[in-house]
C-alpha cells in the first residue's frame, strides 16, 4: 500500500497543483486508513463498501469532528478513484459513501471596538514594531488567509495604486487597500523590510526577524501577542481577522458580490455565513430582494 500511496500523492501534487498543507492532510488521512486495515487485517485492494463505512464508525467512536470525517472520506475516495485508474482495482469501495453534513458554525467575529483596540497595540518604535503594525492592518484591511498573507512576495503589492494580488491556486484576485494599511504598509517597506533581510535576493513581503519568510506559527503568535496586550478575552486567531474583515464590510452596506470576490470564495453560499450579524431590517431586505433566496 506504500508504493501506491507515495504514487497517488506524486500524481495529485503534479496533477492538482495542491498546497502542501493539502497533501500532508491527504497523507495523513490515509495513513490512518492503512493503520486500521492493518488492525482489521485487511488488504487495501480488498476493501469493500462494508469496510468502509465501518471505518467511518471507527471514526465516530474515537471521537474525530464531523469535518475530520468528511476530509477523511473525500481523502479515501481520492486514493480509490486513482487506484480503479490506475487499474490496480476494478471497483471503487467509496462508492455510493455519503459524508456527514457539516453544519456551518457561525464565525467568530470582533467588534469594531475589538478591532480598533488590537491594531493599536503593537507601536511603530522598532522594526518588529513596524512590521506587526503593518501586519495587523494588512490582514484585517484584505481579509486574506493567513497561507496567503506570508506567501505574498513584494511584488504582489501596488503601492502607487493602493492593492494586492492574491494568488491563491489557480485562482488570482486583487483587493484594495484602505489608507490606513497602505500608510502601514508602507512605512513597513521602506523603514523595517529593508533591515530585516539578510539576503537582497528575499522575496517574501512579511519576513520575521531573522529575514526569512514568516510562517504560520509565527503569524499566529504574533496576533496572539497582542490580543493579550490588548486584554482581550475573546479567542483570537489570524482567520478571526479575516472573519470580522467580511463581517463589518456587510453591516457597513457592501454587497455580498464584492465580499465574495475579495475572500476568493467560489461558492457565495460561504459567504451568506456572515448574514447572520446583520439586523432583521438588513436580512429581510436580502431576503426579499434576492431571487433565489
Amino acid at each position: 500500500m506504500e508504493k501506491q500511496v507515495k504514487s497517488f500523492l506524486e500524481f495529485i501534487e503534479n496533477d492538482k497543483k495542491l498546497s502542501s498543507n493539502t497533501l500532508q492532510s491527504y497523507r495523513r488521512d490515509i495513513m490512518q486508513l492503512e493503520e486500521y486495515l492493518e488492525a482489521e487485517n485487511i488488504s487495501y485492494n480488498k476493501v469493500t463498501k462494508e469496510d468502509v463505512e465501518k471505518y467511518i464508525e471507527h471514526l465516530k467512536e474515537i471521537g474525530k469532528k464531523t469535518s475530520t470525517i468528511s476530509r477523511n472520506i473525500a481523502s479515501i475516495r481520492s486514493f480509490y478513484q486513482y487506484l480503479v485508474r490506475v487499474k490496480k482495482i476494478k471497483k471503487d469501495p467509496t462508492e455510493g459513501i455519503q459524508s456527514p453534513k457539516i453544519e456551518k458554525k457561525a464565525p467568530s467575529i470582533l467588534s469594531s471596538e475589538e478591532v480598533e483596540l488590537l491594531l493599536e497595540q503593537p507601536k511603530n518604535v522598532d522594526l518588529k514594531g513596524i512590521r506587526d503594525k503593518a501586519m495587523l492592518e494588512f490582514a484585517y484591511a484584505t481579509g486574506m488567509k493567513v497561507t496567503e498573507i506570508i506567501s505574498l512576495n513584494v511584488e504582489d503589492v501596488n503601492v502607487n495604486e493602493a492593492y494586492v494580488v492574491c494568488n491563491s491556486g489557480f485562482k488570482k484576485r486583487s483587493i484594495p487597500l484602505g489608507s490606513i494599511s497602505l500608510k502601514a504598509l508602507i512605512e513597513y517597506m521602506k523603514n523595517a523590510r529593508p533591515y530585516l533581510i539578510k539576503d537582497e535576493k528575499e522575496k517574501a513581503l512579511f519576513v520575521n526577524i531573522n529575514g526569512k519568510r514568516l510562517t504560520r506559527q509565527g503569524f499566529w503568535k504574533i496576533v496572539k501577542f497582542y490580543k493579550e496586550q490588548a486584554h482581550i478575552t475573546k479567542d483570537i486567531t489570524p482567520h478571526v481577522l479575516r472573519h470580522s474583515f467580511a463581517t463589518h464590510l456587510l453591516q457597513n452596506g457592501a454587497d455580498l458580490k464584492s465580499i465574495q470576490t475579495m475572500l476568493g470564495h467560489s461558492d457565495i453560499s460561504s459567504t451568506q455565513v456572515y448574514m447572520q450579524f446583520q439586523d432583521d431590517t438588513i436580512k429581510n431586505v436580502y431576503h426579499k430582494a434576492h431571487p433565489r433566496a
